[in-house]
């Protein structure tokens, strides 16, 4: 068996609503992205597509960029929210044979609706747990008002899939008013998911919330490629901070900060680079490594990723209980899947 935890589905009522708000350039970019990619809203075509990979092979689907809070005033979201969630939820129940699970949207320039919706996602449709953007419209998830957010999904010990959000207006230097090249996009995500995860380990999220589940996209992003800095790095910090600035390094932790980011769980989304698979795997271990492909954004739009991704676990030194661990197991143990 086969669970891709990671993977990207537009649920048609879903895409027609979102097709129809005022344009916004996050909309904008989403008709676009719609447009090039049929599998991501035409069941029938992403269908055809997961015949190469047999009868074993199911997804866990999320909807794509952009978040809901950027296309959308609150009114909006909650209804776009409750459209989506619905729309996965039918997908599953209706095609439990390729499809696993979903993961619930949340409206979250409306956090107190967010917490509404993830019970009911998870209590009542089913959802495997939440996905959550590595910032709300530019704020960081240590503000106490999107707390609350991440308690729920705890008490419900749902897990929360956390996708990276940024685009052309950051900026690649202060004095520049846009990101030439898609540099916000190749190096731009995995620094705001690595921004996202020291955040969370910093401010104590996770001393105030154990059992919180967080699956990081694109394989931890930039953490296990800079355990180096993670680890002996930041265990001197503060050592060389200005006493002006001494509220900046300010922790509540208590362990070494490399101890919270190996709690963390990443996926194999790495765009065919079995080495970095490999250093994902040597910094998180293979329990917290789970299989995913991020299908369908490859430039086959649709099983590109899913083939290489298969075919770099198979080429790695690992054990047959590990590869099943990766495959499916991690997966059925984190999300309470008995598939």
């Amino acid at each position: 068996m086969k669970i891709d935890a990671y993977t990207h589905f537009l649920p048609r009522a879903y895409a027609d609503r979102l097709l129809n708000l005022d344009e916004t350039p996050a909309s904008k970019n989403i008709r676009k992205r719609i447009s090039n990619i049929p599998a991501i809203v035409d069941l029938d075509v992403r269908l055809r597509q997961l015949e190469e990979f047999g009868d074993d092979y199911r997804q866990v689907i999320s909807l794509p960029a952009p978040p809901l809070e950027d296309v959308a005033e609150p009114a909006v979201t909650r209804e776009l929210a409750r459209i989506a969630n619905d729309g996965q939820a039918e997908l599953v129940e209706q095609r439990s044979e390729r499809f696993a699970g979903f993961v619930a949207a949340l409206p979250l320039n409306d956090p107190d609706a967010s917490v509404e919706e993830t019970e009911r996602a998870v209590r009542d449709l089913g959802a495997l747990g939440i996905q959550i953007y590595t910032n709300v419209s530019g704020r960081p998830w240590d503000g106490a008002d999107l707390e609350p957010v991440l308690a729920k999904a705890a008490e419900l010990d749902a897990t929360v899939w956390v996708h990276p959000n940024r685009n052309s207006r950051w900026a690649d230097y202060p004095g520049e008013d846009r990101s030439r090249y898609e540099i916000w996009w190749t190096f731009g995500w995995p620094y705001e998911t690595s921004v996202f995860m020291a955040r969370v380990v910093f401010s104590g999220l996770l001393e105030r919330h154990p059992s919180l589940k967080f699956l990081t996209h694109h394989g931890g992003a930039m953490v296990p490629h800079f355990a180096g800095r993670v680890g002996n790095g930041w265990d001197q910090l503060g050592a060389r901070t200005p006493a002006e600035e001494r509220e900046l390094v300010e922790t509540p932790i208590r362990e070494r900060p490399l101890e919270y980011f190996k709690r963390f769980y990443a996926d194999t989304c790495m765009m065919d680079a079995p080495h970095s698979i490999q250093c994902c795997l040597e910094f998180f271990g293979v329990d917290h490594v789970l299989f995913a492909s991020d299908s369908p954004f490859d430039p086959e739009k649709g099983p590109g990723y899913i083939r290489s991704t298969i075919a770099n676990l198979e080429a790695l030194p690992l054990g047959n209980g590990d590869r099943e661990a990766l495959y499916a197991g991690n997966a059925r143990r984190l999300f309470g899947l008995a598939a």
